[in-house]
């Protein structure tokens, strides 16, 4: 009888669960609706064709393996970034600096694998290494100081984005810049220090797609970070900190140390954005080579609810948006720019439902 009302309480409680979780799905979704039929409207009041521009969002991503290849391709640093900022966010703290951070860890891989002539398996793991070395050390300056003086996280991280931006400039510019280039870039790494492309495995696609296995990495971070932040003991001391610090302190946890582990930890998971760009695409350092990545990893763990699948679908969704931009710029004349800014009413639109969903669910539980 006890093992029967224990299946059934067990039963319930994972029918619950998957209710939260079907619950908390809603918002995004319909957030992605109402972008999507709004972008429809504007291309109508431009007097262009609404219903081929969304064949041209079916097209553009999933015509073919190559098309979708780009799609994960620019979804890659999104990962990484939307990753960064969940970490952070779980435990209280928010961290605006993913952008210094993913440039530090870009030169510091960059740095490695010029300097360095070792076999790939160890020339490879020590420029990912030293990237995340780099990135957490960036990420943990505004820790330190945060668990230290109180200075708020979100100024420091700011700041500490300017100094890597005018830093990085400098060191390219003036100390590494490849002789005889305009171009402010570095040498390229040697050839022992470059992530291999996807097409070289898979032969659906084609050698030009710039696909490669940083992806696989961001996979399996995204894996990993769910066992870290669900199973661990660690997971529970950065969870237990950003839902109340307090308990957490009474329970022999110290805020302060977690505080800055966490902020390292997102700025190493946020470097390896850097080490995609270096060591999989480029293969050398180029100076503001990121499209704004460590912000808009913001709005994927805004859309993703700070989940690693989620983080990791929002990403894609965020990689499709990227190439839809370039394809109606080309095929029907709607400026890349107008559309891409278009992406900040994405998350207006999940912010409103979210309110209303909220404001609404409390009226029925008052």
């Amino acid at each position: 009888m006890n093992i029967r009302k224990s299946f059934i309480s067990l039963l319930r409680g994972r029918t619950s669960q998957s209710r939260k979780f079907f619950l908390s799905c809603i918002p995004p979704l319909l957030a992605i609706f109402g972008f999507f039929l709004s972008c429809g409207i504007v291309v109508h009041i431009r007097g262009q064709d609404a219903l081929e521009f969304y064949s041209i969002i079916l097209s553009s991503g999933f015509a073919s393996f190559d098309e979708f290849g780009y799609v994960l391709f620019n979804a890659t640093p999104l990962i990484f970034t939307g990753l960064a900022v969940a970490i952070g966010y779980k435990s209280g703290l928010f961290n605006i600096g993913c952008e210094g951070q993913l440039y530090v860890a870009a030169f510091a891989a960059a740095w490695i694998g010029m300097h360095l002539k070792l076999p790939a398996f160890l020339l490879i793991p020590l420029c990912i290494g030293s990237a995340m070395m780099a990135g957490g050390v960036w990420g943990a300056v505004p820790g330190l100081l945060k668990a230290k003086y109180g200075a708020h996280e979100v100024i420091n991280t700011i700041m500490m984005n300017f100094i890597a931006f005018a830093l990085m400039n400098y060191l390219v510019t003036s100390v590494y810049q490849e002789q005889g280039q305009m171009i402010p870039q570095t040498p390229q790494i040697h050839e022992t220090a470059r992530i291999p492309r996807l097409a070289s495995f898979a032969p659906f696609l084609p050698e030009s797609n710039p696909l490669n296995a940083s992806f696989l990495i961001a996979c399996g971070c995204v894996a990993l970070s769910y066992i870290f932040l669900t199973y661990t003991r660690w997971g529970y001391e950065l969870r237990l900190v950003g839902n109340a610090q307090d308990v957490a302190a009474y329970g022999g946890i110290n805020p302060r140390t977690v505080t800055v582990w966490v902020m390292a930890l997102s700025g190493a998971v946020a470097g390896l954005a850097g080490v995609a760009e270096v060591m999989g695409y480029r293969y050398r350092y180029l100076d503001s080579f990121s499209a704004g990545w460590g912000f808009t990893g913001i709005a994927v763990a805004l859309l993703g609810r700070n989940n690693p699948f989620g983080i990791l679908a929002a990403a894609v969704l965020f990689g499709l948006l990227n190439k839809i931009a370039l394809d109606i710029d080309i095929l029907l004349g709607i400026p890349r720019g107008l559309f891409l800014a278009g992406q900040g009413m994405l998350i207006i639109w999940l912010v409103s439902i979210e309110g209303i969903s909220r404001k609404t669910e409390r009226r029925i539980n008052s």
